[in-house]
């Protein structure tokens, strides 16, 4: 029984799109949280792709 198996990939997703949306909320604040969360995104991103790499 599969169906309230959780998706890793739909997590990851909805996580690289939330550092980015906060990235981009803190450019014009703090440059370096920015930076910081650009950093964290580029990781989860890695992740993601490791992720599908091995489904494949």
């Amino acid at each position: 029984m599969g169906w309230f198996k959780r998706d890793p990939a739909k997590r990851l997703r909805k996580e690289h799109a939330r550092l980015l949306e906060e990235a981009h909320r803190l450019s014009t604040i703090d440059r370096a949280k920015s930076d910081a969360c650009i950093a964290e995104a580029a990781k989860v991103e890695q992740q993601l792709v490791d992720l599908q790499n091995g489904a494949s």
